[in-house]
């Protein structure tokens, strides 16, 4: 309808902000000119009203020159979107200039049906409408997800300044249009300007010095968008929770259980007890307990900390910092389990059997107060006895010390119920890939000491099995009680991967049959085959790479790596927001108190998606800033001959690392010389046509570090001897110079594919 036009010829500024408040449809100058009458002379005078009102910051503009009142949202506007909390989707809008007035939240209202579901990232266009003190948009059509920021390094060259990418396969740098006072040698955020063929960068964010210490992992925080940041509101909102008191409780504090973590740790979830079982129907068995802090006692449904931890998902964990999933009040005070104080535990009361098996498991809630929070090494030294050669990590656990003494007396039937928890894992045969960790050990400014491998001890594998029994349990308790459980599953390997594994195996005349039932014994019999062999480490990264990605869902399909029939992650709450829905669900199902949960299957299965999603971002996170600080211990050693091992065969190079060191880096095949290469896809090699030589997997040789960024974590390697060292000799002199190369669409011109064997 249309309004009624004023007597002085221009709508006053409340009347133009009521109707653009009330308009069903978008609002610009046509619109607000047709609406109250006006005139072609009238016009120029309304667009310099609107001006005012804008600069006054009554009103502001949306793309479209559509109008809304400042601090609201357009009528049809683009959302980007934030969160999934259960069933609902929150978005926020793509722009916000209203200074001062916070960015509102909206609840969206998905389309049902098939492919409509929305994921954390996307944008949509949506009609927005105010609804009480909130707002709600309705999706019209999702869109692409648009320009993400760029995070890189300014450098000058010819006067301008130019962004290097921290991406390894970013090859382009962008000229800056805008440095927004950036120099070079930061590191910054920046969004693309202009228009094809000449887009430039333009600064949004300058984060600071890339080599400082510190540095590595941020970039990562920034690049897979991990909030790394807790407003001050969730910050009280921690402190007021965690000065509650405990409540009625199981009391546990009179047992010695201890805590075995890694010596950096700062957030304990889990510590242990056991004892030789009294019961005469359990003889030779043992009575265990796994206390789990008991996080869903602080992190209620539906509240703010509970919609950041879903929103994060899971801890992030980086060489230089830790970025938690819940503010440290709670995750390295009041929730960690730490020596000498009373904490809120969710316990498992486990019998074990003198095989190993479970024979019956309750939860409660507990108060727990431990005798001790022992690193991995010194626990594993005290177990080893007087003739350890392992230098115990405090000075408390001395031998003839009182701490000593307790500790031992704990740690004893601990390891005694382990040989019966380990007999029942080696009876059950789950995978068995011996494959290990990188460790960065840094000084106390954050500089690099040491890159080495991970040791695994037996202190690491009886905290493993501790957890995989009260996981086991925690799944048939839910089970039990008919209660929806949040699932660790892990698939058994699609067929075409194991059609590859055959390939490649044939090539160490390895017999793999793919007719018969696949089951994690199946690989740790190739293992044995494999024995002590050089290429051992290369068939193991192989059979690994046949794997499924584990995930978290509502519907049971097994853990096929563990060999188990129901499995949940049940022992780190703190740190995975999988465990804490667990939690719930064994709170509410066994009514033990507050904050329980049970939630449907389709809010289940929403949320097992999410933080499947969340989980790989932060592996991918942690494995970047890895190689980034590998890349950066190697980068003072650019230029030298270092022994490597080749890891990885393409149509375009091979990859290889440094023994002991990690981090891969590429001999691009152009590298290599003009003889041709024929790429042999089943065997992982590159033979050359006419010398032989060979680059297969698996092998070690000697090469040159020609580069190390620390900035994108890139290494390159080439033969000791330059670029082109490789083989072709014969033919070179034959021909009285390079042979002819013949360019072929999508592979360098000095490789030939040779595909697998048929595939049935």
């Amino acid at each position: 309808m249309k309004n009624q036009k004023p007597k002085n010829g221009l709508p006053t500024r409340q009347q133009i902000i009521d109707f653009i408040t009330n308009s069903d449809t978008p609002a610009g100058k046509r619109e607000i000119a047709r609406a109250f009458g006006l005139h072609a002379q009238d016009k120029i005078a309304l667009k310099a009203l609107l001006k005012d009102m804008s600069d006054e910051g009554l009103i502001d503009s949306a793309p479209g020159r559509a109008f809304h009142k400042m601090g609201g949202v357009p009528k049809v506007t683009v959302l980007r979107i934030t969160d999934a909390d259960g069933d609902t989707v929150w978005a926020v809008p793509e722009r916000w200039e209203a200074d001062g007035v916070p960015m509102p939240r909206l609840r969206v209202r998905e389309k049902r049906g098939k492919g409509n579901a929305l994921a954390v990232g996307d944008r949509i266009l949506a009609r927005t409408e105010e609804a009480g003190k909130g707002w709600i948009a309705q999706p019209m059509k999702k869109l692409a997800r648009g320009e993400e920021l760029m995070l890189g390094v300014l450098r000058e060259e010819g006067g301008k300044l130019w962004l290097q990418g921290v991406e390894k396969k970013e090859r382009r740098d962008f000229l800056v249009s805008d440095a927004g006072g950036a120099e070079p040698g930061d590191l910054v955020l920046a969004e693309k300007a202009g228009r094809p063929p000449r887009i430039t960068a333009k600064v949004t964010e300058i984060l600071g010095d890339p080599f400082q210490p510190r540095s590595f992992s941020l970039i990562a925080i920034h690049k897979h968008g991990i909030p790394n940041v807790f407003s001050q509101e969730l910050l009280d909102e921690a402190a007021k929770i965690a000065k509650q008191p405990l409540g009625d409780r199981e009391d546990l504090r009179h047992l010695p259980i201890v805590a075995i973590d890694p010596a950096d740790a700062r957030d304990h979830d889990d510590a242990v007890w056991a004892t030789p079982d009294d019961d005469p129907k359990n003889e030779g068995g043992w009575k265990a307990i796994v206390a789990i802090a008991d996080v869903s006692f602080y992190v209620r449904p539906g509240s703010e900390l509970d919609r950041e931890a879903r929103k994060r998902g899971n801890s992030v964990y980086f060489p230089d910092r830790v970025v938690p999933m819940l503010p440290e009040v709670l995750s390295a005070d009041v929730c960690s389990l730490k020596e000498g104080v009373d904490r809120a535990a969710l316990v498992c009361h486990l019998q074990v059997a003198k095989s190993g098996d479970l024979k019956s498991w309750r939860f409660a809630r507990s108060v727990v107060r431990l005798i001790g929070n022992v690193a991995y090494e010194d626990a594993q030294t005290i177990m080893d006895g007087p003739g350890s050669e392992r230098a115990l990590l405090s000075d408390k656990l001395a031998p003839g010390t009182e701490k000593r003494a307790v500790i031992e007396a704990a740690l004893k039937p601990l390891w005694d119920c382990w040989a019966a928890l380990n007999k029942a894992r080696a009876k059950r045969e789950p995978l068995d890939l011996d494959l290990p960790e990188r460790r960065i050990v840094l000084d106390e400014k954050g500089r690099i000491l040491s890159v080495a491998p991970r040791e695994r001890l037996d202190a690491h594998k009886l905290i493993e099995d501790y957890m995989i029994a009260a996981n086991v349990a925690a799944a048939k308790a839910l089970e039990g009680k008919k209660a929806p459980v949040m699932y660790r599953i892990h698939e058994p390997p699609a067929r075409e991967k194991l059609v590859a594994l055959k390939d490649y195996l044939e090539t160490f005349d390895i017999a793999f049959a793919l007719g018969q039932v696949i089951k994690p014994a199946t690989f740790n019999r190739i293992l044995d085959k494999v024995g002590d062999a050089d290429f051992r480490d290369e068939v193991m990264q192989q059979v690994l790479r046949s794997q499924t990605q584990a995930y978290y869902g509502p519907a049971n399909h097994g853990h096929f790596g563990l060999s188990l029939g129901s499995y949940a992650h049940f022992t780190s709450p703190i740190r995975r927001y999988a465990d804490l829905v667990v939690h719930r669900a064994l709170v509410a199902a066994y009514a033990l108190g507050p904050g329980g949960a049970i939630e449907d299957d389709a809010s289940m299965e929403k949320t097992g998606t999410h933080i499947s999603q969340l989980e790989r971002r932060a592996m991918e996170a942690e494995r970047d800033t890895v190689d980034r600080y590998v890349a950066a211990y190697l980068s003072a050693h650019v230029g030298e001959v270092m022994e490597a091992k080749i890891t990885g065969v393409t149509s375009f190079g091979f990859f290889a690392t440094v023994d002991g060191v990690g981090g891969d880096g590429l001999v691009p095949a152009r590298d290599l010389g003009t003889e041709y290469y024929r790429y042999d896809e089943a065997g992982q090699r590159l033979v050359g046509e006419h010398s032989g030589d060979e680059f297969k997997l698996g092998q070690r040789l000697q090469l040159r570090l020609a580069e190390a960024n620390p900035v994108n974590g890139a290494l390159r390697f080439e033969l000791p001897d330059g670029k082109g060292s490789a083989g072709g000799g014969e033919d070179r002199h034959r021909r009285g110079g390079p042979k002819r190369v013949i360019k072929h669409r999508g592979r360098p011109a000095n490789i030939r594919h040779q595909g697998g064997k048929k595939r049935r």
